[in-house]
């Protein structure tokens, strides 16, 4: 059983090559922030663990698990590695940390996710971006690859099932007004006007295909970490602290599964099955399955998903199972998916409203399922959370990674 203990999150409204930071100026703030907020020493770290997609490509930096020794001379020996599974390596990351506390080798890790996309011009952004896909091989007529891509998605919805543009936006419409109430959140401050909901070329303007701005997750600068624990170093923390361990939310189930590189592989080979992402929806039932809750929706309080654009958020409500299969609209028009909602999601405002650097996000879900079911969202606090799935996708869902949170 793996404890998390608790975690910090940057302001991912920041620019870090306008604020002077490199990529070692991010990472050493947040684990200095991360140790202050969980009221930990660095000599109590035995292992360490980053998520990041592209920092060569961005950055001009790999190996950034010798980062750690930068933030702190304790940190000289320590056992470390970088993981990358494209936007789902923050998961990855935690996933890593957790086998090994599993395994009895260590009894406190520290993940961090961590991605600079802001300090290179936006079409650079998007060819370092498209590399998560099968480069050479699909979307070669895209200008922006990644919402080509799920533009693609939406069509296949569309084909299958029907779709309507204003569901999307319903989608856009609570990501954004729930980051709003995050004082992390990138877009927290803006402002739209109802026209920018809908499908108006100048309020609205096509990014790729059937892609809108509205749709689309925000590139961003950010860092977060999370420090995870056995359960008898969780004791000990407990004890420490004159708090009860069964308050200090728990890892109670995991999912994990791949699919083909390549999006056409996939949607061809889902062509006769419900869910048009199979191996998503096997990923979210597994974590359940481990959770020990049931295998519908009724076990969830709260999900952090996926939404690097809205038809990704259209297809985790349904492989969520909030709904059958193509009917996710029926969740954004009851309302289920809103804070108050049957099953808020994206309470936080996810990638949409709170911004998606690449390699921080399965962490940044992590950490926000952990403040929802500890009753430290603030804001965006779900009422009653105990128990708060995330959802973390990478490439055109190649990887897969569901963690079920509670206490």
């Amino acid at each position: 059983m793996v404890y998390v203990l608790g975690g910090w999150q940057s302001d991912f409204a920041a620019n870090w090559a306008r604020e002077g930071k490199e990529l070692a100026d991010a990472f050493a703030e947040a684990v200095g922030q991360g140790l202050a907020a969980v009221d930990l020493d660095p000599e109590d770290v035995e292992t360490g663990h980053v998520g990041n997609f592209a920092a060569e490509l961005f950055a001009g930096q790999g190996l950034l698990g010798g980062m750690f020794g930068l933030v702190h001379p304790a940190f000289d020996g320590l056992p470390t590695a970088r993981h990358e599974a494209a936007c789902a390596s923050g998961s990855v990351a935690v996933l890593a940390a957790t086998a090994e506390i599993e395994a009895g080798r260590y009894d406190l890790a520290c993940v961090v996710g961590i991605e600079q996309m802001r300090n290179v011009p936006g079409q650079k952004a998007a060819e370092n971006l498209g590399s998560a896909a099968w480069a050479g091989h699909e979307f070669q007529d895209a200008r922006f690859l990644w919402p080509r891509a799920f533009s693609d998605l939406a069509d296949e919805y569309d084909r299958r099932y029907g779709l309507r543009y204003e569901h999307l936006m319903g989608i856009a419409e609570v990501n954004f007004a729930n980051g709003r109430r995050n004082p992390n959140a990138q877009t927290r401050s803006w402002n739209f006007g109802p026209e920018a909901f809908t499908a108006d070329d100048a309020a609205n303007p096509v990014v790729e295909g059937r892609t809108r701005k509205q749709d689309c997750g925000q590139v961003t600068d950010g860092t977060a970490v999370v420090f995870l624990a056995s359960a008898a170093r969780a004791k000990a923390y407990a004890d420490e602290r004159g708090i009860a361990l069964d308050s200090i939310p728990r890892i109670k189930g995991w999912g994990h599964r791949s699919a083909p590189l390549s999006y056409a592989r996939k949607v061809e080979a889902s062509r006769d099955e419900p869910y048009v992402f199979p191996q998503v929806r096997r990923a979210i039932l597994d974590a359940r399955a481990r959770a020990g809750i049931a295998p519908d929706v009724s076990g969830i309080d709260a999900v952090e998903t996926h939404d690097c654009f809205t038809a990704t958020e259209y297809m985790a409500i349904d492989h969520l199972g909030l709904t059958a299969p193509g009917e996710s609209w029926k969740a954004i028009e009851a309302g289920d998916i809103a804070m108050g909602g049957k099953l808020p999601i994206n309470p936080s405002g996810g990638l949409i409203g709170t911004g998606h650097p690449v390699g921080a996000t399965g962490a940044r879900m992590l950490l926000d399922a952990w403040k929802q079911t500890s009753g430290q969202a603030g804001d965006y606090q779900v009422e009653g959370a105990r128990t708060v799935q995330t959802l973390n996708i990478g490439g055109s869902t190649t990887t897969t990674v569901s963690f079920v949170v509670g206490t």
